[in-house]
C-alpha cells in the first residue's frame, strides 16, 4: 500500500533523502577543514588538491605572494601577459578556494576569449579602459568599457575576454573562487590541439572550407 504524502513516515523519508543527497557546494572548491595546506607541489595530486607542507616547516614567507611587478606584454601579437597566483604559483592557496590573476595589456591588447571551467571570476581594473564582454548560455553577448576602480563579474564556464581599448597600458586584477580555476582559450583549443581536432568538424561547425581552416591551425601550431 501506498504510503499517505502526509504521514510522518513518508514525510521523514523525504527528509532523510535530501540530506544523503549530494549538495552543490555555493563555492567552486570543497570547504576546507583547517586552518591552512601550504600545498606541496612535490607531492603527487590527491584527490582535488595537494598535500600540506607540515606546519612546523613553514614561515611568514609562505603566505604572501608578489603581484607588483608588470608583465611583459610584446611578446605575441595578443599584447597582454597574465600573472597567476593560483595554487601552482602561490602554494597557500591549496584549498582554500581562492586565486588572484594579474593581467597587463599593452596599447590594444587583448585576453582572447576563453571560459574558465571551474570557477566565477571578479576583476578589477586598476588602469586603462578596458572593454570587457562575455556570452550567456542562451548566447546574449554583455559588454561594457571599464576604467580605473571600477569592477566587473563574470559566471562560471562562460566564455569572456578582456580588451584595451585605451591609448596607454592597462593593468586588471581578477580574483576566483578556485585554487586552480583552469582556463580554456576558445581559439587555442579548437585550432590548436594535439592531436589536431579533425578538419571536417571545423569546416562543418563555422561553414568554411579547409583553406581557410588551414590557414587558421598554421598560425596556432596545430
Amino acid at each position: 500500500m501506498m504510503k499517505s504524502s502526509n504521514s510522518p513516515l513518508y514525510l521523514l523519508s523525504c527528509l532523510l533523502m535530501l540530506l544523503l543527497l549530494p549538495v552543490p557546494s555555493l563555492s567552486a572548491d570543497p570547504d576546507s577543514l583547517q586552518d591552512f595546506c601550504v600545498a606541496d607541489l612535490n607531492a603527487s595530486i590527491s584527490i582535488n588538491g595537494f598535500p600540506c607542507i607540515p606546519a612546523s616547516k613553514l614561515n611568514a614567507s609562505d603566505f604572501f605572494f608578489d603581484l607588483s611587478k608588470e608583465g611583459v606584454t610584446n611578446t605575441s601579437n595578443l599584447n597582454f601577459s597574465v600573472t597567476p597566483a593560483n595554487v601552482l604559483a602561490f602554494p597557500a592557496v591549496n584549498t582554500l578556494g581562492i586565486s588572484m590573476n594579474r593581467v597587463d595589456f599593452g596599447p590594444g591588447g587583448l585576453n582572447p576569449p576563453h571560459t574558465h571551467p571551474r570557477a566565477a571570476e571578479m576583476g578589477l581594473v586598476v588602469e586603462g579602459s578596458i572593454l570587457v564582454g562575455f556570452v550567456t548560455t542562451s548566447n546574449v553577448y554583455y559588454s561594457k568599457v571599464l576604467t580605473a576602480g571600477e569592477v566587473f563579474v563574470i559566471p562560471t564556464g562562460l566564455v569572456h575576454f578582456q580588451k584595451n581599448v585605451g591609448n596607454g597600458k592597462g593593468i586588471v586584477f581578477t580574483s576566483f573562487n578556485s585554487q586552480m580555476p583552469g582556463v580554456v582559450i576558445s581559439s587555442t583549443t579548437l585550432f590548436g590541439s594535439q592531436p589536431p581536432m579533425p578538419n571536417e568538424v571545423l569546416t562543418q561547425a563555422f561553414q568554411v572550407d579547409d583553406a581557410v581552416v588551414n590557414s587558421i591551425k598554421s598560425k596556432f601550431g596545430s
